[in-house]
């Protein structure tokens, strides 16, 4: 909330309706009158009785699906039950597929046996019945190639192929469910790899030879720790390594603005002089803003005052269940566009670039369309990092995002006014569970070793709620229906397309994006009618963002197309394009400085003759919001 000695206050009152409140139509019922009351009296009795009736009702549903939901991680039995419905009834239909898939079995199951008889004989673990796909790991290590573990991961992976088969290819079903089921299909084996038991795991069992079972001991030290951390609604004590002002947003500034939903920070300029356009950064609210402002040597708030840039950076508020009638137009409203009044009468400039990450890319690219709409033309060019505006392919992501999944996951956080920080990184961590989940409870609770934790993992379990109008209409609008590629998303009292947008566009996409998939984010130039640079950079959502000069094994692609150049489908331009070793920073800065009219002393305004004087800072930065958990 706005504090006394606010460098600004916001007064506008939140126009917002209660999200989860339910309105239903009054029911008329043709009943003979009864003899002891009058007609209308019965009437209304029978209205009031069947409005509560049904408004009890649904509350109930949403209750138990609230409850449901804890049980399920957030995911609707619905719709897991309807996809592999779809699935299992097709097949049972296909007996041509049937046939493939038995003789796929038996060939399998020859070759798998002319290998242990290979192995029988020679011993020497140098053969392979199966190869694991280049990015499963699990059985690298030397462990695995020696007898029975040879046998047991091979088995493993044959049968894991197998299911893939099984769940893919299927004809008549729902592309949505096939890939519903493969996915589904791929987490439930990868929980029962062998990789993750200990007597079917060599590397374990080798440990606690070596330890005498103390990692064992240390591994359920490990797990009851973070189990009672977790039930107290903090974090595990080993995943706090890098303290907040103290190791990561170290950048110097100040707080120059506070709100209900954002703090305001300016950094303090490094370089004499400025480009006269300042730069505001809008990062997402789903996490903490300091991804863009870790440790002094990966901070790219830091690159950019290096470079000479006037930088500003939104930090969002995480918002508890008074929030939770913020909308998506309440973020749009108070925090890019109050953000922009604020740097404009702070350093005097009309004109700003903008830059957003992830969602508040999506939310910046909204804003951006709005304000072209509407004839506001202050952006003088939009950088989009990581950030779709197009979802009709989403990636994994969007598997569970249907009718089904979203009512089910809206009565959650219905009851409760928000999603989550652990609801929500559980569906994140799905994604990569071999990575993410399986080979990390194997460290800390078999191997009984806690993960060196760098800044990006700290920052990674720090995460944020977000309100539950905010949410719903964010997977709805977006994500369900996709509504701003389809020029259906409204602003105010109209829709809004990105085509209006004639500021220019740099674009950053990750190439091992499992959150906005390099492809979904290369739509755009289905959408925009501006010059449009598009960069495609080697990592994944965040590790391919982070990319500091002189990272290792750091590479990217770029290319300009113009608003009147022809379109370029996504895998031409990647194999097109050549490959540029080191940081995509120096040529997105060297992008913004072209598009920069001229330089300022840093800390002077363009005009500065203005009444009455801006007030004093706020407080130091990283400010107090960012401390909210």
């Amino acid at each position: 909330m706005d504090t006394p000695d606010s460098r600004h206050s916001d007064t506008d009152a939140i126009a917002t309706g209660r999200a989860g409140d339910v309105r239903f139509a009054p029911i008329e019922v043709t009943m003979p009158a009864a003899p002891h009351l009058p007609d209308t009296d019965f009437d209304a009795s029978l209205t009031r009785d069947s409005y509560s009736a049904t408004a009890a009702a649904e509350v109930l549903d949403r209750a138990f699906h609230a409850q449901l939901a804890r049980l399920t991680s957030g995911i609707s039995p619905a719709a897991l039950t309807t996809a592999f419905l779809d699935w299992a009834i097709h097949l049972s239909l296909t007996p041509g597929k049937q046939s493939e898939l038995y003789q796929k079995a038996f060939r399998k199951f020859v070759r798998f046996n002319r290998y242990l008889a290979r192995e029988a004989l020679l011993r020497d673990g140098k053969h392979t019945c199966i190869e694991p796909l280049q990015q499963d790991h699990r059985f690298s290590a030397p462990g695995w190639q020696q007898w029975p573990f040879n046998a047991i991961h091979q088995s493993f992976l044959l049968q894991q192929q197998w299911w893939h088969n099984a769940t893919c290819g299927v004809r008549g079903v729902d592309p949505r469910h096939a890939r519903v089921v493969e996915f589904t299909t791929r987490q439930l084996l990868d929980t029962l790899s062998p990789s993750n038991f200990l007597f079917t795991n060599p590397e374990i069992l080798e440990t606690t030879r070596q330890q005498m079972g103390l990692n064992l001991v240390r591994g359920a030290m490990n797990f009851m720790e973070d189990i009672s951390q977790s039930a107290g609604g903090k974090r595990p004590k080993h995943e706090i390594t890098h303290i907040v002002g103290r190791d990561v947003a170290t950048t110097p500034g100040q707080v120059v603005y506070r709100n209900d939903l954002i703090e305001l920070i300016h950094y303090t300029p490094k370089m004499p002089k400025v480009h006269s356009e300042p730069i505001l950064i809008v990062p997402a609210w789903i996490m903490k803003y300091y991804v863009l402002d870790l440790s002094p040597h990966n901070s790219l708030v830091a690159y950019l005052l290096e470079q000479g840039f006037d930088v500003f950076m939104i930090s969002w508020r995480n918002p508890g269940p008074e929030y939770r009638d913020f909308g998506f137009d309440d973020y749009r409203r108070l925090g890019p566009m109050k953000a922009l009044d604020i740097v404009g009468e702070i350093t005097g400039s009309k004109k700003v670039h903008a830059a957003g990450y992830c969602l508040g890319g999506t939310l910046l690219s909204v804003t951006a369309a709005a304000m072209a709409r509407d004839g506001d033309h202050r952006l003088q060019s939009i950088t989009l990092l990581a950030a779709q505006t197009d979802f009709s392919s989403p990636g994994e992501l969007g598997l569970f995002i249907d009718e089904s999944q979203l009512s089910f996951l809206e009565d959650m956080m219905w009851e409760q006014g928000f999603l989550d920080a652990s609801q929500m990184a559980g569906a994140f961590e799905l994604l990569r569970s071999n990575d993410l989940v399986w080979s990390r409870m194997v460290r800390e609770y078999l191997l009984g070793q806690h993960d060196q934790r760098n800044d990006l993992m700290s920052w990674n379990a720090d995460a944020t709620r977000m309100p539950y109008r905010m949410h719903t209409e964010y997977l709805r609008k977006l994500f369900l229906d996709n509504d701003l590629a389809e020029g259906r998303f409204r602003v105010g009292n109209s829709a809004v397309s990105i085509s209006d947008i004639r500021a220019p566009l740099f674009v950053v996409a990750t190439s091992r994006d499992h959150v906005s998939p390099w492809q979904s984010v290369y739509r755009i130039h289905l959408m925009a009618d501006t010059s449009v640079t598009f960069l495609l950079a080697k990592g994944g959502h965040n590790g391919g963002i982070i990319s500091e000069p002189g990272h290792p094994r750091r590479s990217f692609q770029i290319a300009d197309r113009g608003a009147d150049d022809n379109f370029i489908e996504a895998d031409s331009w990647a194999s097109t394009v050549p490959h540029q070793e080191g940081s995509w920073w120096i040529a997105w800065a060297a992008w913004m400085a072209a598009r920069s009219t001229s330089e300022r002393l840093a800390g002077d305004t363009i005009d500065d003759g203005r009444t009455p004087p801006l007030p004093a800072p706020i407080c130091e930065a990283p400010g107090t919001y960012v401390h909210e958990h």
